[in-house]
């Protein structure tokens, strides 16, 4: 099976037009208030509320932020990552060889529970399976699930055990590669690997795509590999990414208003672009006017057929309404723009070398 194949699978049986641009959101999303509230309740010892209250919480914020997404038109859900506090911190919890000594400072006010790898990282118990099957169990629409990669798990951890951050990943990548074994066991077939450290830390393209390589072993061709990136200079990882054993690259380029476009065009982007084509940084809804002039910037690095339509990152941030308003319009954006492909009136602009 080709890469570009991997994508038709998630194309909903009614849809309306020949062309097809899938739409999806990174992971994460806004918790209702009354969930942070719960945890607060938990830890309360006063209050009558233990952890099976918790639970009944969670899988309450879970289905509701589920069907927002299906609500706002999204081709392919997440349940907003209502379970997880923080993107490291959650799995190093779940990964025997971490502990925990308390949160640091990384900008301003902001603290992180930043873990050690205190001892050799080794597989427990499964990480999202539980968290998938609730998900599609609420859904009828297909379900993505975010993983964090294991040169970010590395790469924003102590390291105490490990006599480099490079070793420590290949292990990770083995834990991953376990982890998603379990998750194409229970039906999984679309998982975005997140490695927000890559393009921040230059020269270690190659530690990932090892990393990749291992993460991808075994894995089935019709199970839809995307790779997360954000928040740095793509020019010190493109092209040599291209190599990695994923269909989909998902790239946060609308805060930057696609300055690094040109990135991309220099040498062909042979594999499927999920574009970012609205900013998780601004409490503003774009148009879907906007929106489409975005995503007609896709068009210039591939062909529609090879183009999924996402925010720029997690949308965890953002106020709820913002978050929603933002998906409502890119879904919309995205269906009017298919209807004008079919009907040959878009300036595709794609051209192979």
């Amino acid at each position: 099976m080709s890469y570009a194949d991997t994508r038709e699978q998630f194309r909903p049986e009614d849809h309306p037009t020949d062309h097809f641009l899938l739409t999806t959101v990174v992971g994460s999303y806004p918790k209702p208030k009354w969930l942070n509230r719960a945890k607060e309740l938990v830890d309360d010892e006063d209050r009558d509320f233990d952890e099976a209250h918790l639970e009944e919480a969670l899988d309450d914020a879970s289905r509701l932020i589920t069907d927002e997404h299906v609500r706002s038109g999204l081709d392919v859900v997440v349940d907003g990552e209502m379970r997880r506090n923080e993107m490291v911190e959650y799995f190093a919890h779940r990964i025997d060889g971490y502990e925990f000594n308390g949160p640091v400072k990384v900008w301003g006010h902001n603290y992180f529970d930043k873990p050690s790898v205190a001892d050799e990282v080794a597989y427990d118990e499964p990480w999202l399976v539980d968290e998938f099957e609730f998900t599609t169990g609420v859904t009828n629409r297909p379900v993505k699930v975010p993983i964090t990669g294991p040169y970010t798990l590395a790469s924003w951890s102590f390291n105490e055990r490990y006599d480099t951050e490079a070793e420590l990943a290949y292990d990770l990548a083995d834990l991953v590669n376990e982890e998603i074994e379990q998750l194409v066991e229970a039906g999984c077939r679309y998982i975005q690997i997140d490695e927000p450290a890559l393009a921040t830390t230059p020269d270690d393209h190659a530690i990932v795509g090892d990393c990749l390589e291992q993460i991808a072993d075994g894995v089935p061709e019709d199970v839809r590999l995307g790779l997360h990136v954000c928040y740095g200079d793509y020019s010190r990882i493109y092209p040599e990414i291209l190599e990695y054993p994923v269909h989909e690259y998902d790239l946060e380029l609308a805060n930057g208003d696609y300055e690094q476009l040109d990135v991309f065009t220099e040498t062909e982007f042979t594999k499927d672009l999920a574009l970012g084509v609205v900013d998780v940084h601004t409490a503003e809804i774009e148009s879907v006017k906007r929106i489409k002039r975005n995503i007609r910037k896709g068009f210039e690095v591939v062909p529609p057929e090879r183009l999924t339509v996402s925010p720029d990152c997690g949308l965890k941030l953002l106020p709820r309404e913002i978050a929603y308003g933002k998906m409502e319009n890119m879904v919309q954006a995205a269906r009017e723009l298919e209807a004008e492909l079919d009907a040959s009136e878009v300036d595709v602009g794609y051209a192979s070398e």
